[in-house]
């Protein structure tokens, strides 16, 4: 944790934490100086990306001839973070080369396979935190006054490995732990920078793995039920976008995805049919009467138009739409779908669409299969 610098709390009074990859470079720091002067110290001066000096608290630090550990706590603030309280350990040692060596422990998992940014094989330990890490062992020699050589540093997470199990990173090809992540160095709370940056993952792994085509899903629900409708398609090709729409779009559009492919129940894919390209759940809700309309146009008669116009949810016009067999209503659905997608990204033939009930029974499509 951090110490007495806490960042401060946002405009809803929540407070920020730091990153993995902060927690890292000041743990790195503490065990170097550790190591040069052959004591173990309390707390670190730790420099974070974008510039700015945060006391972390050391709550160990061991010292021998060869080597030093120190350990840190990371605080994520009131950010909902699988990571919150986790311990991140580095284990620092001389080297009998010049620069810094760094690498994975216990913990911290390991890329398998392409487009990540790092090579297949190393630790996952983003650029950004490996850059911190490397000016964390500069400060200590230029702090320390200390001869100038050659260190390896060993990144450690105590329980990494079910940690991880609560992220996408096996289905991203992290395996056997957490990444060390972080740009800024400041976790915001409640903030949607690391998923969007999961889905910016998820798409550059499908296409560095030759998928032209992505299938971008509302939740881990519907991604069940499209791998089962496309199962010709890769693991890699399907991307849970939440309720990312139009984020989701563009960045697949941006690296080149020439087939996007939506999978979703009523409910989500109800508000992409109205326009929204950010369907959580506040200030996103499902227009009604769009759904009335679409009832009407096609052929429904004027009581169930009244019945669907007073519906409390999607999942409620569903059961009218499926009680009186009211045919083409959830292809329709898909089609605005299709239509709105595809103008926000200004990009014609471009998306189809599957809307699913929620055992994944197929209720519309629209587009090329």
């Amino acid at each position: 944790m951090a110490d007495p610098e806490i960042p401060p709390k946002d405009k809803k009074s929540l407070r920020s934490g730091f990153t993995t990859g902060a927690c890292a470079a000041a743990a790195t720091k503490a065990a170097a100086i550790a190591l040069i002067n052959g004591k173990s110290i309390a707390k670190i001066v730790s420099t974070l990306p974008i510039g700015k000096k945060i006391t972390f608290v050391v709550i160990r630090c061991d010292v021998a001839a060869d080597r030093a550990e120190a350990e840190v706590v990371k605080d994520a603030g009131d950010d909902p973070d699988c990571t919150h309280m986790a311990h991140i350990v580095s284990t620092v040692r001389r080297t009998q080369t010049t620069g810094v060596e760094i690498d994975g422990g216990s913990g911290v998992g390991r890329i398998t396979k392409p487009g990540l940014g790092l090579a297949v094989g190393c630790a996952a330990i983003n650029p950004v935190p490996r850059k911190s890490i490397v000016e964390a062992i500069e400060e200590a020699i230029n702090e320390t006054a200390a001869k100038a050589g050659g260190f390896s540093v060993i990144i450690s997470v105590p329980g990494g490995e079910e940690m991880a199990k609560k992220t996408l990173n096996a289905r991203l090809g992290i395996v056997g732990g957490i990444s060390i992540l972080g740009t800024t160095g400041i976790v915001k709370p409640f903030s949607t920078a690391a998923y969007k940056a999961s889905i910016e993952q998820a798409i550059d792994v499908a296409v560095t793995n030759a998928s032209t085509t992505v299938v971008l899903t509302t939740g881990g629900k519907s991604e069940r039920f499209a791998q089962a409708a496309w199962p010709d398609l890769h693991e890699d090709a399907f991307v849970q976008m939440g309720d990312f729409v139009g984020f989701s779009l563009k960045a697949a559009v941006k690296r080149g995805v020439n087939r996007i492919r939506i999978c979703g129940m009523p409910g989500k894919l109800s508000k992409i049919a109205q326009g929204r390209m950010m369907t959580h759940a506040k200030g996103s809700e499902v227009d009604i009467g769009m759904l009335a309309r679409i009832a009407k146009s096609c052929g429904a008669d004027i009581s169930l138009v009244e019945e669907i116009a007073h519906a409390n949810t999607a999942r409620h016009v569903q059961e009218m739409v499926e009680k009186h067999a009211l045919t083409g209503f959830w292809d329709k659905i898909c089609g605005k779908v299709v239509r709105n997608c595809e103008k926000h990204v200004s990009k014609n033939n471009l998306v189809s669409c599957l809307l699913t009930d929620f055992e994944g029974k197929r209720l519309g499509f629209h587009g090329r299969e």
